[in-house]
């Protein structure tokens, strides 16, 4: 197989581009930075696409490796015919390689090798030829394979028939046949009783059948976990007659032979004790597969989303964790993230000190001047926002609050970070300080938590760890080095996610500026162990110094490309002073004036290169999530009862999920909006419409009280 090419076709990427990209991974280079700062290489792919290629890249060498091994093996038994060379050199899959592999792997005992032990493979190649007439006939000869293992000729032809049908069922071509057809014409079947589904989960299933074809992803996750939990019976389905007149035409050659009866039952067999349940196997698998692929996608895109939300700069912010029996837990915390005072009350039940609570929570508020109280959305969250909101009122200062998602929260705070970046603190405590921050800047706080933790995907604990870990790793890394990190107050949690840098290197860097002081230039990180010239040309552009004297080191300009930069400056008549104050406005106006071809050519850089430079300079130390618009701050709430249908709310995007997305209205319980509620018009996704963050305008469609449901609608 020729990589390159096949990659080109599926990426739609010149070869060209690719080998040389592809050179650069193989040198070491990281995905952001082949994506920021080599695009005259790439031509411009991003992130997503040079993951896409990686992934494919490591697969498609893995399946090389894997068809230099069979190859080998099959030699080494002295097998390997042309025919063979030729179907492994055009498998195009692990699995087709796999099939063509299965006659020679070794085995463990079965019925076929008993029968081979017995000496019985001389009568099934006799069978199998299918002649137009035998003499002896079938019957007698199989009289002859008589033996102390072999009572009579009916037991030698049972033996026979054994071997024949393992070799059908070894068959590449059949278990293609097989596997495409079951796919196509196959149903899942699934079956269930209300006597062990206790919470009525799985209801849906009870008695459902659904094409393979056309099944949807978070329904065939839906249905594994329930045969997990022993709740669902599951099986595929496919009508034989479809499937075994398709394995004749491969395994019967002559109808009139007398061995076509023999060859029939041997065909049958294999089909129902050997490839039908294996077939099932695979198919079941691979919509797993598929499945957990789209979820590991949506989870990915959410997470996205979540991370570059807009923070809210320059603001004090009270983190509230709500609580019963072991209280609220309270952190003020400044601009900057500094924790500046803690404190619990006891406002819910049992305690309902709300006097005593009121007054602690006007004294923070007072001494601190908070501008904003974020609200943990989980146990005692409604009663807390009531209590908060109705304290406000009477307080009289010009404090808002705002519901935060804590998912996640706990388990920063009771980790080795949480402990680390807190010792003296409890883990509630802790987790008050992650709620403030999170709402400062999402992105630096929870890049401290597990990403499967955050709580924006779908049957996450359904899927392969390892290959979710990694996606989301990817999605992580990406915003990261989208925003980029502050060399003097970023986390190591936040630096190990920058391009090049490990979390030794990020622990390294931290621990430097607590020895000695604040960076005062990019360049000096070199001076941090594990950071050496390879890494910081991988790191440098992703870092930033705001209190360095060189302005380009508060911006994504490489240093590869500062001298260029200064250039590019001096030509139009700017001074590095009068771009720190306010940028270069006007820069890219004057560059399109003269020609972007022609200014990049003199100062010898890459169009694209320029046209980055130009951004950077035109804003000098931007944050790209500025442009987003900001959390939305309330001043009174609302409780699920207060609701009614037709009633027409403002809310925030807390999930999308493949039927629908949960929206956060101001009650306790988000609201959902199924698929069918989202557009008037026809929408595959719900992803097409909404994404994590965004805010809408929804009307009340039902509310079920008992249930603590709500049901929300977009057609308005």
């Amino acid at each position: 197989m020729d990589i390159i090419k096949t990659l080109s076709e599926e990426l739609s990427v010149s070869e060209e581009r690719l080998e040389k990209t592809i050179a650069l991974l193989d040198e070491g280079a990281t995905v952001p930075f082949i994506a920021r700062y080599r695009k005259e290489v790439t031509g411009g792919l991003d992130d997503e696409v040079l993951r896409k290629l990686t992934e494919r890249l490591d697969y498609l060498r893995g399946m090389e490796t894997r068809r230099a091994e069979i190859t080998s093996l099959i030699a080494a038994q002295e097998k390997l015919t042309p025919e063979i060379e030729a179907a492994l050199a055009a498998a195009q899959t692990l699995t087709a390689l796999e099939d063509i592999y299965r006659p020679f792997r070794p085995k463990r005992k079965t019925r076929a090798s008993v029968a081979r032990d017995r000496g019985l493979e001389p009568l099934a190649t006799l069978i199998a030829e299918q002649r137009d007439s035998y003499e002896p006939s079938i019957e007698d000869a199989a009289a002859d394979f008589i033996n102390d293992d072999v009572p009579d000729a009916e037991a030698a032809l049972a033996g026979a028939l054994d071997i024949i049908a393992e070799d059908i069922s070894d068959s590449a071509d059949v278990r293609g046949d097989v596997r495409s057809l079951t796919m196509r014409w196959g149903s899942i079947v699934v079956s269930g009783d209300a006597e062990d589904d206790k919470e009525g989960t799985y209801t849906l299933y009870y008695n459902h059948t659904e094409p393979l074809k056309s099944i949807p992803s978070h329904r065939v996750l839906a249905i594994n976990r329930g045969e997990r939990e022993d709740i669902l019976k599951v099986s595929v389905k496919v009508d034989s007659d479809i499937i075994l007149n398709t394995v004749m035409s491969r395994t019967v050659t002559n109808f009139g032979s007398p061995a076509k009866k023999y060859m029939l039952r041997a065909m049958c067999d294999s089909y129902d004790r050997l490839i039908a349940p294996s077939i099932e196997r695979e198919v079941r698998n691979e919509l797993t597969d598929v499945a957990s692929e789209a979820a590991i996608a949506l989870f990915s895109d959410n997470l996205r989303h979540l991370l570059m939300a807009s923070p809210l700069k320059g603001k004090t912010v009270l983190g509230y964790d709500p609580g019963y029996r072991t209280g609220c837990k309270l952190a003020v915390v400044d601009p900057t993230g500094k924790v500046l005072d803690t404190a619990v009350i006891y406002p819910t039940k049992p305690h309902e000190k709300l006097k005593e609570s009121e007054a602690v929570l006007k004294r923070l508020c007072t001494k601190y001047g908070v501008d904003v109280i974020a609200i943990g959305n989980g146990t005692a969250s409604g009663e807390s926002e009531r209590f908060v909101a109705e304290a406000l009122g009477r307080i009289g200062e010009n404090v808002k609050y705002i519901i935060v998602s804590e998912a996640g929260a706990s388990v920063y705070s009771a980790s080795k970070a949480g402990a680390e970046e807190f010792p003296d603190f409890d883990v509630t405590e802790r987790s008050a300080v992650s709620i403030a921050r999170r709402l400062q800047d999402p992105l630096a706080e929870l890049v401290k938590i597990e990403p499967r933790s955050i709580g924006v995907g779908q049957y996450q604990h359904d899927m392969k760890a390892a290959r979710l870990d990694e996606a989301l790793s990817g999605v992580v890394e990406s915003c990261v080095n989208a925003v980029g990190a502050d060399l003097n107050t970023a986390s190591y949690s936040l630096l190990s996610y920058i391009s090049g840098i490990s979390a030794t290197a990020a622990k390294n860097i931290v621990k430097y500026r607590e020895e000695n002081g604040a960076f005062k230039k990019r360049s000096d990180v070199k001076k941090v162990p594990r950071i050496g010239d390879k890494v910081y040309q991988m790191c440098a552009g992703f870092l930033r110094v705001p209190e360095s004297k060189n302005l380009f080191d508060n911006t994504g300009v490489h240093p590869e490309s500062m001298d260029a930069a200064a250039e590019l400056l001096r030509m139009f008549g700017y001074s590095e002073a009068t771009v720190t104050k306010a940028g270069c406005a006007g820069l890219r106006k004057a560059v399109t004036g003269e020609g972007i071809a022609t200014v990049a050519e003199k100062l010898g850089i890459g169009v694209p290169t320029l046209s980055d430079i130009i951004d950077e300079l035109e804003k000098p130390g931007r944050d790209t999530r500025d442009s987003l618009p900001p959390p939305e701050l309330k001043e009174r709430a609302i409780s699920i009862e207060e609701l009614s249908p037709g009633m027409r709310l403002t809310g925030t995007v807390r999930n999308v999920i493949d039927f629908g997305a949960f929206v956060d209205i101001g009650v306790h319980q988000d609201g959902l909006v199924h698929i069918s509620e989202m557009s008037n018009k026809y929408i595959k996704h719900p992803s097409e419409v909404l994404s994590v963050g965004d805010t809408v305008t929804v009307a009340i469609k039902d509310v079920d009280l008992k249930r603590n449901r709500i049901a929300l609608t977009m057609k308005i």
